[in-house]
This record gives structure tokens, C-alpha cells and sequence, in this order.
């Protein structure tokens, strides 16, 4: 059994699926067999590739080795969770009358789609094929964000295709500046814009062409990752979005698009000299950083606010790799990890805790732990974990973040405080009244799908604890691979 090509045909085909019998009220437990079933699928070629080594699929048009496969079973899980929320959320949804029958069949095969896009570009060895896949998730997440069909979804809807769609034509740009650099040294038989043959080659390519390739793919990339000053599709999207899709794009696509960047990264750092490639990425985190943690303080929506949370966590993460060396690059995987487990628990409860209230407001949003404990302390515990709080994974990787900046560019470490203290404190002060406040509303009268928050938060605990031997090797693996 080729656990790729079913990894890639279950979304696939149970999208095409879902488009027809989407209507169905069995649908939503077909939307997460598939999930199951691209998980599974996934594991099992996680471990072929721990056993095996690196492979190709489809001739030489896609590669997974060490570092995407990371991101693959990554992804497949949160898919798999957020579906398993979606299923409860979505029908409270459409029994309130925000949601009809044919836009739920929208989402649920807009959301197979999604996954597929989001597998294509991880896996692919073709640079052409990854930017394709990175437009068609644009497209797909374009028609989940306006899923409400309200003026503020449709707004947001277009905000996010407009900015993303001058973004992924920057990429493209990039792309085609790549491809004139290697034909000259590969020629004009196809392999061009084959990873594997580029890498092989980055030494030779040409300096000037490729420091302007990789402007254009950063800022092409970037501006899906949410990097600032090219962030403002991200908060409006997650507002006015459905939360599972927000739990996906904040916990899923943001990495996607960041792992684009990491292996044009690669490639520049061979062809440019040592750094050039890396301070833009520190350039873009730190301001990316520090702008997020400010705007977090304005913040009344509490969708919004943990939009500028994702946004202050890219920035970070694009610092560390930016930095780059086996420790940032080590740290930058391990917090895209406990970012994406943490960040989707937190939009699962605050998706229950916004249904209840009917609102976003933070200031309408009172007493959770009154309405349902689960949910209030799924919030607190989320909220401390994502603001890196000990023992929680987070802090780990933060931790390494700081200590690597400290001692290899010191002058950022007062950036680096800042902002996180920021940050700290705009989101804390927020969520304590949310979950402690008095309040006189009534238990939640149905049982929220809470089971993902803590799945989420659990394993988040468990890596600042303890990291198996055997992921800290998967790690260690990536993070050489990235240089």
C-alpha cells in the first residue's frame, strides 16, 4: 500500500464526495472518517520515511524526507480534531439559522479540499507545484471565511483574496526568478524547479538573480504566513470565519506557507553570502513581532485578539529561523509544533464560549467557568500555555528562542522581552474576566466537543515535560536539513 497516493486521493476524492451528499446528516461523520483516514495514512508514511529514508512519488514531482513529513503528520492531526469539532459546532450553527444546508455542504468539501492543497504543497518536490497548491488554499479558504454570507464575512472574504492574491503573484514572481537562475545551470530539460536538483546546484546559481528570488518568495510567502506589514487579511478572516476554519488557518495554513519560505530559504543560503537570506527573516519576525503584541492591547474581539496572537507567534518563529543553527532552527520547529496544538484548542473553546454568549465581544463574555468548567478552564489552561507559561511546551521553545538570541544577537533580546511582555499582559488581562467574571447566564444546554482542547493541551503539557527520544531525533534530523 502506497501511503502517499492515499494520504493524497482520501481528501480528494471525499471532497468531491461531500460536494454531492454534503446535505446528508451523515455527512459530517463521513467529513471525519476521511479525516481518520488521512491521518492514518499519514502515520504510516511517517514511518516509512523514520524507517526508510527520504522517497520520491509521481517520478521526481514530489519528495517527502525528515523535515515535510514532520509537517504532514502535523497536519493531518489538527485536521482530524478540527473536523471532529466542526461536527457539533456546525449543527448548532445551522440550527440557529446562521448556516444553511447547502453552505454546510460547502464547508464540509471545502475543508477535504483544503486538507489536499495543504498535503500537495508540503509534500511536493516541483516549486511550481507548490505555489499552485498555495493558490488553490487561498481559493478554498476564501469560500470558508465568507461561509456566513454576512457584509462582515464577505468583506473579510475579499480583503483575504485580494491581499493573498497579490502575495501568492509576488511569489510567482519569485518562482519564475528562480527557474532563470537554475536553467542556466541545470538547462532546459525540466528539472529546474525540482527541489532536490536545485539543492544540489545552489552553490552555482546566480548571486543577483537569486537575492531577488527570494525577496519576492519571502514577501510572497510572508504575506500568507500573516508577517506584518502584509498581516491584515489575517485578523478580519479569523473574525468573521467560521472557528473551525479559523483553528485550521491559524493552526495549519500559517505553517504551510512558513515551510514554503523555509525551503527557498535553504537554496539562498547556498547561493547568497553567509546571513543575507536570514536577517530579512529577522527583520520581518522582530517587526512582525513586536507590531502584533501592541495591537494585541486594542483588541474587543476575542477572534481577533488570537489572530494577533498567531500574527506575534509567526513573527517569533521566522525570527528563530532567520537566526538559523541547530538549536533556532531546532526551537523554530518545536514552536511551530506547540503553536499549532495550542492555538486550535484555543479556538475550539473559544468557539463553544462565543456560541453560547451569541457574541465576540470579550466585554459581553463572562463567567465560563459558571456556563461550563470544561470550557473555562479549556481557555485558562490554553491561554497559559500559548502565553508560555511552565510546564507547558511553549515555554520550552520560547525558552530557546531567547537564550540562542542572547548569546548570538544580543541587541534583540530587548525586542524579544518587550514584545512577549506585552503580549503577556494585553491577553491575560482580556481572558481572566472572561473565565473568572460574574455572570448570570445559564449552563450551556448541550456538551460542547471539548475532547480536542485537552487532546491538544495534553500533548502540549507532556512535550515540555518530557520529548521522546525518538522525536527529538525527527527534529534534530529537520533542523540539520534546514542548514
Amino acid at each position: 500500500m502506497d501511503f502517499f497516493i492515499l494520504m493524497l486521493s482520501i481528501p480528494l476524492v471525499s471532497g468531491a464526495l461531500l460536494t454531492i451528499v454534503g446535505e446528508r446528516d451523515w455527512a459530517p461523520n463521513l467529513n471525519v472518517i476521511a479525516s481518520l483516514g488521512t491521518f492514518l495514512a499519514a502515520v504510516g508514511l511517517t514511518g516509512e520515511i523514520v524507517a526508510n529514508g527520504p522517497r520520491f512519488a509521481v517520478g521526481e514531482q514530489f519528495f517527502i524526507d525528515s523535515l515535510n513529513v514532520f509537517f504532514v503528520a502535523l497536519t493531518a492531526f489538527v485536521g482530524l480534531t478540527t473536523s471532529i469539532f466542526s461536527g457539533p459546532y456546525m449543527r448548532i450553527e445551522r440550527d440557529r439559522g446562521r448556516l444553511t444546508k447547502p453552505r454546510l455542504r460547502l464547508y464540509k468539501s471545502m475543508y477535504q479540499l483544503f486538507m489536499f492543497t495543504m498535503l500537495a504543497a508540503l509534500t511536493t518536490n516541483n516549486l511550481g507545484i507548490l505555489w499552485v497548491a498555495m493558490e488553490a488554499a487561498t481559493l478554498t479558504t476564501v469560500l470558508l471565511v465568507s461561509l456566513y454570507r454576512s457584509p462582515a464575512s464577505l468583506e473579510a472574504a475579499w480583503k483575504y483574496f485580494i491581499l493573498c492574491g497579490v502575495g501568492i503573484a509576488q511569489a510567482l514572481f519569485g518562482t519564475v526568478l528562480l527557474y532563470f537562475a537554475a536553467e542556466r545551470v541545470l538547462g532546459a530539460a525540466g528539472n529546474a524547479l525540482l527541489w532536490t536538483h536545485l539543492v544540489d546546484v545552489k552553490s552555482q546559481l546566480e548571486p543577483t538573480i537569486m537575492a531577488l528570488s527570494f525577496i519576492f518568495l519571502l514577501v510572497g510567502y510572508g504575506t500568507k504566513v500573516g508577517l506584518a506589514p502584509l498581516h491584515n487579511w489575517l485578523p478580519d478572516a479569523h473574525a468573521e470565519g467560521p472557528t473551525p476554519v479559523s483553528a485550521v488557518l491559524s493552526g495549519l495554513l500559517l505553517n504551510v506557507a512558513l515551510y514554503a519560505i523555509l525551503r527557498c530559504k535553504v537554496l539562498a543560503d547556498g547561493a547568497l553570502p553567509e546571513g543575507y537570506a536570514g536577517n530579512l527573516m529577522i527583520g520581518f519576525g522582530l517587526f512582525t513581532l513586536l507590531l502584533a503584541a501592541f495591537f494585541l492591547s486594542r483588541q474587543k474581539d476575542v477572534k481577533r485578539m488570537f489572530a494577533y496572537s498567531s500574527i506575534e507567534h509567526m513573527g517569533l518563529i521566522t525570527f528563530a529561523f532567520g537566526m538559523g543553527g541547530p538549536i533556532a532552527n531546532f526551537a523554530g520547529l518545536l514552536h511551530m509544533t506547540m503553536h499549532s496544538l495550542t492555538k486550535s484548542a484555543i479556538f475550539f473553546a473559544v468557539g463553544h464560549a462565543t456560541q453560547k454568549t451569541e457574541t465576540q465581544l470579550m466585554e459581553h463574555i463572562r463567567g465560563l467557568m459558571k456556563i461550563n468548567p470544561l470550557i473555562g478552564w479549556g481557555l485558562m489552561l490554553g491561554t497559559l500555555a500559548i502565553l508560555g507559561m511552565p510546564p507547558f511546551g511553549v515555554f520550552a521553545s520560547e525558552f530557546m528562542i531567547l537564550t540562542h538570541a542572547m548569546k548570538h544577537f544580543p541587541w534583540t533580546t530587548p525586542i524579544l522581552l518587550l514584545a512577549l511582555g506585552v503580549a503577556f499582559a494585553s491577553i491575560f488581562s482580556k481572558v481572566q474576566p472572561m473565565v473568572f467574571g460574574e455572570t448570570e447566564a445559564k449552563r450551556l444546554p448541550h456538551a460542547p466537543a471539548i475532547t480536542p482542547v485537552f487532546l491538544h493541551l495534553g500533548i502540549v503539557l507532556m512535550l515540555g515535560l518530557y520529548i521522546p527520544p525518538y522525536l527529538t531525533r525527527w527534529f534534530h534530523e529537520a533542523a540539520r536539513m534546514l542548514g
